[in-house]
């Protein structure tokens, strides 16, 4: 099994943590993004990293936790042009992005046997607005309204929307068969 995350900042990153910490043993990373300090307060980056390819940090940051990972670790912006080519070899994609025509241009790219855990709505501090809506092989979670154009991106909530998506992607790779963890 290997999972796909298109984008490794405050979602990606965050769940290629939980999935690791989870158990899962290959991940494929794409990102063409740097570090900034502005990353550090809800991205799995540290102050040493500032200016490093997010790929190649989050890689060794996961292999710190767990040495025997597989991480293919790409330097890409993800278009139209390669979205399936780059993801062809993975069951699950995790969308990462900031931007929505990103997102829309994920989802449907995304072939029809491979599952897509979106977020959508992960600005601001309310927690108890959080859902998951299903559309056909896409899952979609977060409140589904908020924007960080108009709210900050706050700790607490993108990682409990990362949380959430790790949970979605664990009981749909049958991790758990079934059972609640």
């Amino acid at each position: 099994m290997k999972i796909g995350i298109a984008g490794v900042g405050g979602i990606g990153s965050n769940v290629a943590v939980n999935l690791v910490r989870s158990g899962i043993e290959a991940l494929k990373i794409i990102d063409f993004d740097r570090v900034e300090r502005s990353n550090l307060n809800r991205q799995f980056y540290f102050h040493d990293q500032i200016g490093r390819l997010k790929v190649e940090a989050l890689r060794e940051n996961l292999q710190r936790i767990r040495p025997d990972l597989r991480v293919e670790a790409i330097a890409q912006r993800i278009d139209n042009l390669n979205c399936q080519a780059l993801f062809a070899d993975c069951n699950l994609i995790v969308e990462g992005f900031d931007r929505q025509a990103d997102k829309k241009m994920l989802v449907e790219q995304a072939r029809r046997e491979q599952i897509v855990v979106a977020a959508c709505g992960i600005a601001g501090c309310a927690l108890n607005t959080i859902r998951e809506q299903q559309l056909g092989n896409c899952f979609i979670i977060g409140d589904f309204v908020s924007d960080c154009a108009h709210a900050p991106l706050c700790a607490h909530k993108v990682l409990t929307v990362a949380n959430h998506m790790t949970a979605r992607i664990l009981l749909q790779q049958g991790v758990f068969h079934g059972k609640t963890a």
